[in-house]
């Protein structure tokens, strides 16, 4: 007999079947033992003699052959989809046993670093596999959108030769006794990519080296990353993606509703034209509201970007709004001044409930500027000849956006810390364990060698 998932259960009402997965709830009732078999389609009901499962516990893998049957009236679950139907057990095989549980995975009641720690078993809680159901629609959803629209797939390596965004926040490899360092954004790569297939996209690991410990960043995190050519304006950059992020809210509320419901929250509000602010008009408001004297500072500080999303909520009812025009001195060298005020850039970040969570503008697309900027930034051109071929060789009018998985995760579930919407986080204190618990190892006098 071969093994079928418990959601096709219900179709085989009165005929024997084979079923597999993990035991999630044990219930004794005298003469009965009901199991709640969990596998990667849901839940299903095992009714069993305690002959057959006497040895059995949670976590326990079991393979059940047995007799589909409905559920007396009073027993039906409408919040299962398996909830109309049983399987009477006529035979229970263990194919692997569980230990003792540290805690109880039901109902995870744990500090977030206890919950990390143990990772692997956390994330079989029904919550929490929830969030990551829900971030695959993200992801499924950022590459439909954008195939739909005529953008070709790459995929970006992580190891550069060069720091390309700037700053010291970067992690420095031994690469076979040269210098390298890991990505900080595919930004230099899918610019390349716009002269080969005009419109592409990567979904990809970036690194941020920020000694810091914040509820926000992550050393790793995934990076949806968009760049597009021939663009009339940078505004078709915001409108771009204004139909990625509606058509993900939308696709979750389709294909989530049941992890929506066993999150218990409600998506954030989207209106159909997600509004428009400068900087600068975006600052004068948080002051007229607050008295909060921050015109003059070249990015928002987080009780900004909170402030300006309350206004948002109040005026436009609407928990997203795009901040634009950067001054350039925040941009790094390939964004695009603003024609109309060279201060200031055709850029833009997209603000949720408080938090960033996409950034993009429009590029810089003439060779001789680049290699100006370069300059200006304090950078060396001969490190980015590479990247420069692109522009060298023609390039058209072009820009993109970015947006951070994890922090998109966290903004659209409310999730409290970033490291919840990351399945294996990474930040200056965990490598999957924390660092503080591990024995330092000595590093190789070869390792420390390095060829400049």
């Amino acid at each position: 007999m071969e093994r079928i998932l418990n959601n096709r259960t219900p179709n085989f009402i009165g005929k024997p079947v084979k079923v597999s997965g993990w035991v999630d709830t044990r219930r004794d009732h005298g003469k009965i033992v009901f199991l709640d078999l969990l596998d990667r389609s849901g839940i299903l009901q095992i009714v069993c003699s305690p002959d057959l499962v006497r040895e059995i516990h949670n976590e326990d893998v079991l393979e059940v052959e047995g007799n589909v049957q409905e559920r007396p009236a009073n027993m039906v679950n409408p919040n299962l989809e398996t909830g109309k139907v049983e399987v009477s057990a006529e035979k229970v095989k263990i194919l692997a046993k569980a230990q003792t549980l540290p805690f109880e995975i039901k109902d995870l009641k744990l500090t977030l670093p206890t919950l990390l720690d143990f990772r692997p078993l956390t994330l079989r809680n029904e919550k929490i596999r929830a969030i990551f159901k829900i971030q695959e629609t993200i992801l499924e959803t950022f590459q439909k959108t954008l195939k739909d629209l005529g953008f070709t797939e790459f995929k970006s390596p992580t190891i550069v030769p060069a720091n390309a965004e700037g700053g010291a926040a970067v992690f420095h490899i031994d690469y076979y006794n040269y210098d390298a360092y890991l990505a900080q954004s595919p930004q230099l790569y899918k610019q390349i990519m716009v002269g080969v297939f005009e419109r592409v996209f990567t979904i990809t690991s970036v690194y941020r080296a920020e000694p810091s410990v914040t509820t926000r960043h992550l050393s790793e995190y995934i990076s949806l990353d968009a760049e597009m050519g021939f663009i009339s304006s940078w505004e078709e950059l915001l409108d771009t993606c204004e139909i990625v992020i509606t058509n993900i809210f939308s696709q979750i509320q389709k294909e989530n509703s049941a992890e929506l419901k066993i999150l218990g929250i409600e998506l954030p509000k989207i209106n159909e034209k997600i509004p428009r602010i400068k900087i600068r008009e975006a600052q004068e408001k948080i002051f007229e509201r607050t008295k909060r004297d921050n015109r003059k500072e070249p990015d928002l500080e987080p009780d900004d970007e909170k402030e300006i999303c309350d206004f948002a909520k109040e005026k436009y009812n609407s928990d997203l709004i795009f901040i634009t025009h950067y001054p350039t001195k925040k941009r790094p060298f390939y964004t695009h001044p603003d024609p109309e005020d060279k201060d200031y850039t055709l850029s833009f970040d997209l603000l949720c409930r408080g938090l960033e969570i996409v950034t993009g503008g429009q590029r810089i697309n003439d060779y001789e500027t680049l290699v100006s900027n370069i300059k200006k930034w304090g950078n060396n051109p001969g490190d980015f000849q590479y990247y420069l071929q692109a522009f060298k060789y023609g390039m058209p009018p072009e820009g993109g956006f970015a947006l951070g998985l994890e922090r998109i995760t966290k903004q659209i579930l409310g999730l409290e810390n970033i490291r919840e919407a990351s399945i294996f986080p990474r930040d200056m204190e965990r490598i999957d364990e924390r660092l503080s618990v591990l024995q330092p190892k000595e590093k190789s006098k070869d390792a420390k060698k390095k060829t400049k």
